[in-house]
C-alpha cells in the first residue's frame, strides 16, 4: 500500500503515523503531506526519514489511501482530488461527515458497511466515537430510546494550541487565547462555535452522527460538551434510556465482550475508568454503571477513552486495514 498523511507534521497526523507503525500497516511507500510552510520539513516512519511533501506532490504520487487530519476546508478541497485519482481518502475532520454519500465510520459498529468502491469514508468525531462503542451493543440488545451525555473533553481535543494554551496558563502565562476564556482551573460549557438554537456544533456533532453511525435516525440525543483542564482524553457522562427492560449483570457482559471496549466498574475498590489510565491507549473504558431510579429502563454509565488515538487516529487506521483488505 502506497499511503499518505495529509497533515503529517499536526497533532493527530503524528498519531496516525505512530498508528500505523505499532499496527504494521502494509506500508510500501510512506507519503507525509503539509501546508506548503512545511514543505520540506522531515517526518520520520519505521525509522525512516521522509520529506513532507505538497499536496500537489501526493497527488501526483497516486497513493492508495490517504489519511486526512488537515481540516475541514483542506478536505473539501483536496479529498475529491486525491480520491480521483484511485486513492481512498480517510477524513478526521468534518466536512464529509453528514454527506449521505459517504460513510461514517466505527470499524466495530459499521466497519462491514465499507466497499471497494468507497472513495471518501467520514472517521467520526473523538467525542462521537467513544460514546457509540458503548452504545451501539446496548441498543442492539434493548432498542436505545434516548440518550443525554455530559462531555469532559481534554484540551488537546483544540490539537497543540490547546496543550500550548494549558502549559502556559499553568506556568503563569496567558497563552495566545486559544478560549474565549483561561482554561487552567476552569471549566468551559464551549466548544466549537454557538449555532442559533443555543447548542454548539461540537453538540450538535454528536446528535446527528450517532444516528447515522448505529443506524437509527429515531435514537434523540441531548449533548453538551464541556473543555476541561485536562491534557488528554474525553470522559462523558452518559444517561440512556431503553424500549426494553435490562439487568445490570446482562448489560456489563455486552460491554465486557464488545470489541474495543473495556468495564472497570469495581465502586468498592474506587475502580473506574480515568482519564490518566486510558491516555496512550485504544480502548474505550466503561464504568460507573448503574440504574436510573428516577425512570424506567433508563441506566447511567461513565466513559472515557483517549481522543487523539481511538477518537481520532487509531480509528482511522482500523477503517485503513478494512480498505486495505477489501483493496487486495
Amino acid at each position: 500500500m502506497k499511503v499518505a498523511v495529509v497533515g503529517a507534521t499536526g497533532l493527530v497526523g503524528s498519531m496516525m503515523i505512530r498508528i500505523l507503525e505499532e499496527r504494521r500497516f502494509p506500508v510500501t511507500e510512506f507519503i507525509p503531506v503539509a501546508t506548503e510552510k512545511s514543505v520540506g520539513q522531515m517526518a520520520t516512519y519505521m525509522g525512516h526519514a521522509y520529506a513532507v511533501v505538497s499536496a500537489e506532490a501526493a497527488i501526483a504520487a497516486r497513493p492508495d489511501i490517504a489519511l486526512f487530519s488537515a481540516g475541514g476546508a483542506a478536505s473539501l478541497a483536496l479529498a475529491p482530488r486525491f480520491a480521483a485519482v484511485g486513492c481512498t481518502v480517510i477524513d478526521n475532520s468534518s466536512a464529509w461527515r453528514m454527506n449521505p454519500d459517504v460513510k461514517l465510520v466505527v470499524p466495530e459498529i459499521n466497519g462491514c458497511l465499507l466497499t471497494v468502491g468507497d472513495r471518501i469514508i467520514a472517521n467520526p468525531n473523538c467525542s462521537t466515537i467513544q460514546m457509540v462503542m458503548v452504545l451501539a451493543p446496548l441498543h442492539r440488545r434493548y432498542g436505545i430510546k434516548r440518550v443525554v451525555v455530559s462531555t469532559y473533553q481534554s484540551v488537546s481535543g483544540t490539537g497543540k494550541k490547546g496543550i500550548d494554551e494549558l502549559e502556559a496558563q499553568r506556568n503563569g502565562g496567558q497563552g495566545d487565547g486559544v478560549y474565549p476564556h483561561p482554561i487552567h482551573n476552569n471549566v468551559l460549557p464551549h466548544i466549537d462555535v454557538f449555532l442559533p438554537d443555543g447548542y454548539t456544533k461540537e453538540e450538535q456533532k454528536m446528535v446527528k452522527e450517532t444516528c447515522k453511525i448505529i443506524g437509527d435516525e429515531t435514537i434523540k440525543v441531548s449533548a453538551t460538551a464541556v473543555r476541561v483542564p485536562v491534557m488528554a482524553c474525553h470522559s462523558e457522562s452518559v444517561n440512556i434510556e431503553f424500549y426494553k427492560p435490562f439487568e445490570l449483570p446482562e448489560v456489563r457482559t455486552l460491554l465486557a465482550t464488545m470489541p474495543g471496549v473495556t468495564v472497570v466498574d469495581d465502586p468498592g475498590t474506587n475502580d473506574y475508568p480515568l482519564a490518566v489510565d486510558a491516555a496512550g491507549r485504544d480502548e474505550v473504558f466503561v464504568g460507573r454503571i448503574r440504574r436510573d431510579d428516577t425512570q424506567a429502563n433508563t441506566l447511567n454509565c461513565w466513559i472515557v477513552s483517549d481522543n487523539i488515538r481511538k477518537g481520532a487516529a487509531t480509528n482511522a487506521v482500523q477503517i485503513a486495514e478494512i480498505v486495505a483488505g477489501l483493496r487486495k
